[in-house]
């Protein structure tokens, strides 16, 4: 594999598990220097270990600390998150703020910590995990889909204000991604459409897909090692689809 980012330090929030563990392997595989953000203190230690970085145990809810943190990065990953399905007008309005403060407000706290470092040095890559949901709608999702379509403009605030600054900015599209969130949301499906469990993928999840299958953290995780190279230098403001042609309707 080609060390193209060797010297580089990168910041992975969510990194201890899913697509954030994907895309420390693979940033650490490049050559990069990984922090390992996630809640889970022990799961971002034992990455770690394996990857040859370091952990950070951090709350992302905890959005009064990150207004005064400082990040020394060249790559910041956004990527943690969470979700809850519900009618709007069941919709726990707690949950909601909770949901919007880890996926667009940490987002812009860290994004805001970085800058700085980034600006410095004339080199910056920020990727954030958006979803094919940044792009699209669907129901019993409004937290996650508000944070995401939010996601996507702090986005390209940030790409317009870096250009001059060697920093880019772009978002990650997937669709459903094999992942314990997603698993998680099997069961909370089925039981918002009133279905088996077992027809929650072909009946809910995958019917705007024209390729019927999961996406792999590690395909999700290649693309996020190319836009943190310096291949992809004029790539900024860009939300690049993983969704199996789901956006293509």
């Amino acid at each position: 594999m080609e060390n193209t980012l060797n010297g580089r330090k990168a910041v992975v929030t969510g990194g201890a598990s899913g697509i954030g563990a994907a895309c420390v392997r693979e940033l650490a595989a490049r050559g990069a220097k990984v922090v390992v953000a996630d809640v889970d203190a022990a799961g971002a230690a034992a990455l770690a270990d394996e990857v040859g970085g370091t952990s950070w145990a951090v709350d992302l809810l905890d959005v009064d600390r990150l207004s005064t943190l400082s990040l020394d990065c060249d790559i910041l990953v956004n990527n943690a998150g969470i979700q809850r399905i519900s009618p709007i007008e069941d919709f726990d309005p707690v949950e909601f703020r909770r949901i919007i403060a880890l996926m667009l407000e940490a987002p812009f706290l860290l994004i805001r910590a970085a800058l700085p470092h980034m600006y410095t040095n004339g080199f910056g890559r920020i990727i954030n995990l958006s979803s094919v949901h940044g792009i699209r709608a669907s129901p019993f999702k409004s937290a996650y889909v508000s944070a995401k379509h939010g996601l996507e403009g702090l986005s390209k605030v940030t790409a317009l204000e870096g250009g001059d600054h060697g920093v880019t900015s772009n978002c990650v599209n997937p669709g459903y991604v094999r992942t314990p969130l997603v698993e998680k949301q099997i069961t909370d499906q089925a039981k918002v459409h009133g279905i088996p469990e077992s027809e929650v993928l072909a009946k809910v999840m995958l019917t705007e897909s024209a390729i019927k299958r999961l996406v792999e953290p590690a395909e999700v995780a290649s693309l996020v090692a190319w836009l943190a190279s310096d291949h992809a230098g004029m790539v900024t403001g860009a939300s690049y689809t993983m969704d199996g042609g789901w956006s293509a309707r």
